[in-house]
């Protein structure tokens, strides 16, 4: 005889997995279809290939016009991540340990930038970087996108900092210690949580962009983004090649998630995400 838990459980189970099919689902697709002939995706449905190929992912390997793609996104994302982490812990430092005229502005304008569209600053961009010869560059995208994830890292830094008490910036002065060096070694491992949160944040918002990248490279540093949207030829889509370059999209992400996972878990449970 079954108890009201027991079929409280079984229904939790249904409805998880429901839940995970769901999600799922697409990524299935994208790689069933990236392991099929176009001509088997145009045919109609198959819950699997029929005609096992690899073809698709032979040809990104193998030709610089999508490879390139992948190292450039790489590229201007690594830096990105970098250079708005570095620039994000002493402001958020300052933000969470000093008190100065118009802080609480500051701040919110800081976040103010985070919520205006990307399109409102493409243009002055476009301008400015080919005025100083920074266009298709992937310092151009990596540059543009600390519009952005600075504020974000600021936000969430701040919120680990304003966790850590005081006195343990005092003692570590009594002890006769440089502010360098307490802040790498006593300071950020004590936020490390927050750090791999910020800079899993800025990694994401920086890999899914696409209208920065597109509208500051041409040739020399256009991103996998930019590529997967220029697959039609006088053929047609080639939808096997673009649902292969899909998958190898997603797996960037999917190892970032994997080597942070800990401190995302954490983030969520002690900072401001």
């Amino acid at each position: 005889m079954s108890t009201p838990a027991n079929r409280s459980s079984r229904g939790s189970t249904v409805v998880m997995a429901v839940y995970l099919i769901f999600l799922l689902l697409p990524i299935y697709w994208l790689v069933n279809m990236s392991l099929k002939t176009n001509f088997e995706i145009n045919s109609g449905v198959t819950l699997w290939p029929q005609a096992l190929t690899f073809e698709h992912y032979i040809k990104i390997f193998t030709d610089s016009s999508w490879y390139s793609g992948y190292v450039n996104s790489l590229t201007y994302v690594v830096l990105n991540t970098v250079i708005s982490i570095t620039l994000a812990l002493p402001a958020a430092y300052a933000f969470s340990r000093y008190r100065f005229v118009g802080e609480k502005h500051l701040f919110f304008w800081l976040l103010s930038n985070r919520m205006a569209p990307p399109a409102v600053f493409a243009l002055p961009f476009f301008n400015l970087y080919s005025a100083i010869g920074l266009f298709d560059t992937p310092w151009a995208v990596a540059l543009a996108h600390c519009l952005f994830n600075v504020p974000l890292a600021v936000w969430i830094l701040e919120g680990f900092m304003s966790g850590v008490p005081r006195e343990i910036d005092e003692t570590a002065a009594i002890d006769g210690y440089s502010f360098p060096r307490f802040f790498v070694r006593i300071f950020m491992p004590l936020i490390a949580s927050g750090i791999g949160v910020a800079a899993f944040f800025c990694f994401m918002f920086s890999w899914v962009e696409l209208l920065l990248a597109r509208t500051l490279t041409a040739t020399n540093a256009k991103p996998i983004a930019v590529t997967m949207t220029r697959t039609v030829s006088a053929a047609g889509m080639d939808w096997g090649l673009l649902a292969a370059a899909g998958v190898l999209t997603i797996i960037p992400g999917a190892l970032v998630i994997w080597f942070v996972r800990n401190y995302i878990a954490k983030g969520f449970a002690l900072g401001r995400v």
